[in-house]
């Protein structure tokens, strides 16, 4: 079996790359659990160097690594040079902090003599989706690495250029072969990845249906996991929010990527008094976004990833009108080849649309309008999901108390949701467990040990 990439941009297949074998991904392993038992044993000083030197590459060849990205799923290219630089920012980060974050303890209450310390688990193995084929990557593989661990990497098909060159980047900066492997192997085989005994430990971004199933496969063998999956986030709209503002940060949540991202802003839910002007200005900013080819500067929303997206998102918005729904804004694929959608407008979303019901992986807003501030609160914790959320209104401290009411990994007022390298990040319900970032996501990898001196 081969993987074939596509550039959704024109539809030109790219490239195509053998599936490693069972024998060529069996030595890997034999690779990284030989490469653990040496990794583990070098210092604090020289983990981080080796990050050091990952994040001079990522940001010397950054052109050329967002490029990759920008053939393989669409990425606008300026936005594609922004993750490659938050890449290298993530690995200064856990190589300024990790030692600080899993230093020893002892606990407040214990018995004399005693202290916790923390080690690494093993090899790791990620399986990573392909919206943000290099930043997923990295989030996990800078803390799981300062750590003393190992990682394997299971990217996702569609961008399998971009696992390759970010293998290519560790093994350029002189990291130890082993430490890091990329695997090019098909979703049906991560099962086995998982029940694997060299492999300790899983960490997964992707939609809840693959969450769920890794995470049946991890449990099965009592494996640690971390699951960072769908969501639906809700961005609520109050009496006494800056209008203007909100909406133009709305439109530029919910464009981010193309709106293909898990924290993308998904369901506006609006109190009355600001319903109306509140459509019109995100209606106003949302059509002010220029679609085009993703080379292109001026293009704010590039394709979506591969057709089938493209197709599924406009099944949603079709079912979602027949329902009832109002198109204000775009609401039909463009013509002409490649995977282009517009920025949408949904108003008048209720219950029982995909709209309101389902997540839009694409750049579609849907419009859900509240009876007042309780209600609007009991919509967006109606959904399953729970990724991130944002508040709009000019009362911060009543804004932060809206905050604490709702159920979701992070909350942003008056601001869009976005990981940071020093914040936990990581969602509720149906949108996964466990943390990447900051000290939460590098202790997600290590097991504390108790040590008592009589």
């Amino acid at each position: 079996m081969a993987f074939v990439t596509i550039d959704p941009a024109t539809g030109r297949r790219l490239r195509s790359y053998p599936e490693h074998s069972p024998a060529q991904v069996g030595r890997a392993l034999q690779r990284s659990e030989a490469a653990f038992r040496s990794w583990r044993e070098r210092s604090w000083a020289e983990r981080a160097a080796a990050l050091r030197a990952v994040a001079a590459l990522l940001q010397e060849q950054s052109a050329t690594l967002a490029a990759v990205a920008t053939q393989e799923m669409g990425k606008p290219r300026a936005q594609a040079e922004a993750e490659i630089a938050k890449c290298a920012l993530g690995c200064e980060f856990y190589a300024r902090h990790a030692q600080g974050f899993l230093k020893e303890e002892h606990p407040v209450g214990a018995p004399a003599g005693s202290s916790v310390v923390f080690e690494p688990l093993g090899p790791v193995l990620a399986v990573m989706p392909w919206n943000f084929p290099f930043w997923q990557v990295f989030r996990a593989a800078a803390p799981i690495l300062m750590a003393g661990n190992t990682l394997l990497l299971k990217h996702a098909a569609n961008v399998s250029g971009c696992a390759l060159a970010i293998a290519d980047v560790f093994a350029e900066a002189g990291v130890p072969a082993g430490v890091f492997q990329t695997l090019l192997v098909a979703t049906e085989r991560v099962t086995a990845l998982v029940a694997d005994p060299r492999v300790r430990a899983v960490t997964l971004t992707g939609s809840t249906g693959a969450g769920r199933a890794v995470a049946a496969a991890a449990g099965a063998v009592l494996k640690k996991g971390v699951y960072e999956l769908g969501g639906s986030d809700a961005y609520l709209v109050l009496a006494d929010a800056d209008v203007a503002k909100a909406a133009e940060i709305c439109a530029q949540s919910r464009l981010l990527n193309s709106g293909q991202s898990c924290v993308c802003a998904k369901r506006f839910i609006v109190v009355p008094s600001v319903l109306r002007a509140f459509e019109a200005a995100l209606v106003e900013r949302m059509g002010a976004r220029r679609v085009g080819p993703p080379e292109d500067p001026t293009s704010d929303v590039g394709p979506l990833a591969r057709a089938d997206l493209r197709d599924r998102l406009q099944a949603q918005v079709e079912a979602s009108v027949r329902r009832g729904a109002r198109v204000r804004l775009g609401g039909q694929p463009l013509p002409g080849p490649g995977c282009y959608y517009p920025p949408t407008v949904l108003t008048g979303v209720k219950p029982g649309m995909p709209a309101y019901d389902e997540e839009l992986f694409g750049p579609v807003a849907a419009v859900i309008a509240a009876r007042d501030e309780d209600h609007a609160v009991a919509i967006a914790n109606g959904s399953p999901y729970g990724l991130g959320a944002g508040v709009f209104s000019r009362r911060r401290a009543h804004a932060r108390a809206v905050a604490r009411r709702l159920e979701a990994g992070a909350v942003f007022i008056n601001d869009f949701v976005r990981s940071e390298p020093a914040l936990p990040f990581g969602g509720v319900k149906d949108s996964g467990y466990g943390r990447e970032l900051g000290s939460y996501g590098i202790r997600e990898f290590v097991s504390p040990k108790t040590i008592v001196v009589a």
